[in-house]
Order: structure tokens, then C-alpha cells, then sequence
């Protein structure tokens, strides 16, 4: 897999060709679409240790719902008036987000603290085996230069599912 340094570095010259390739696979059957996508994700999950990495957790932030604020009150024992003060703020969508970034419960070893009653964005995240690919395109092609995986799903994407 490619490092951080030069993710950002080719995502971004490749960045008008994804949006291009992009464009074009909306014109395809969604469930080929959500198919092609699947398989390649399991592809390159089989071969990603997200653990040695952490990008994701380290340069941005989840939205929080009300069902994960009040999970992960439960999880520190406090009530979720306190969590969102202690952590979150509401950003210009008027979502619940992160005050700052890193994220306050990633580990120096890349390990998640509250792994197990993390936000449902961090469960989904990167989005890549979702159902109705074609409608989180946009979503993708914002992930290409933070996640090493999407880059390379989206890679094996272009060669194995011409659109």
C-alpha cells in the first residue's frame, strides 16, 4: 500500500481522472456498481491493517448521532450533556462533530479506546462496501486522499470495471 506522503500527493493528480471515472459509473446498474465495489473492498481489506495507519482518525472527524453520543456516555459513565461538552461542538451543518482532531480516543498505537462503542460513521468508515455506491460517489472521492484503501479500491476500481 502506498505511505501517507504520497497518498495525498497522487490522489490529488489523479483527482479530476476519479472525478471523471466517477461521473461515468452513475450511468451503470447501481447493484454492478455496489458489486464491483464489494468485492474490491474485501480485496483490499484482506491486505490493509488499518492499524498501521489511523489517517482517518488523525485528520478527520465522525458526525455523532444522538444514538452514539448516548453509547459512549454510557461507555465513560457520564451523562451525554457531559460528553458533548467535554468533546463535541456542532459545526456549520449543525452536526455533532469532534472539537478537534486527532481524535481524542485514538491511541498512540493507532488503537481506538472506545472501539467498541465507536460512532456509526467510524463503523461504516471508509464507506466502501456500502449498498448505493452511486449515491456516496462524492463521499469517495473526499476519502481517496485521507484512506490508503479507498485510493487503492478506486485504483483496482478504474482497471477491473471500466465505466
Amino acid at each position: 500500500m502506498m505511505d501517507l506522503s504520497q497518498l495525498k500527493h497522487e490522489a490529488n493528480n489523479r483527482k479530476k481522472a476519479n472525478k471523471k471515472y466517477f461521473d461515468r459509473l452513475k450511468n451503470k446498474k447501481p447493484k454492478e456498481v455496489d458489486d464491483a465495489f464489494h468485492a474490491l473492498h474485501e480485496e483490499v481489506f484482506a491486505e490493509v491493517d488499518c492499524l498501521k495507519c489511523g489517517n482517518c482518525c488523525r485528520t478527520t472527524g465522525p458526525l455523532f448521532t444522538q444514538k452514539d453520543i448516548e453509547r459512549l456516555a454510557g461507555h465513560f459513565r457520564i451523562r451525554p450533556a457531559a460528553f458533548v461538552d467535554r468533546y463535541l461542538r456542532i459545526d456549520e451543518d449543525n452536526d455533532y462533530v469532534l472539537q478537534s482532531v486527532p481524535c481524542p480516543f485514538l491511541g498512540a498505537d493507532n488503537y481506538c479506546s472506545v472501539y467498541e462503542d465507536r460512532p456509526k460513521a467510524c463503523r461504516e468508515y471508509p464507506h466502501t462496501d456500502r449498498k448505493q455506491m452511486h449515491q456516496i460517489l462524492n463521499l469517495t472521492l473526499k476519502n481517496i486522499p485521507i484512506c490508503p484503501a479507498v485510493f487503492e479500491v478506486v485504483e483496482r476500481m478504474k482497471r477491473n470495471f471500466p465505466a
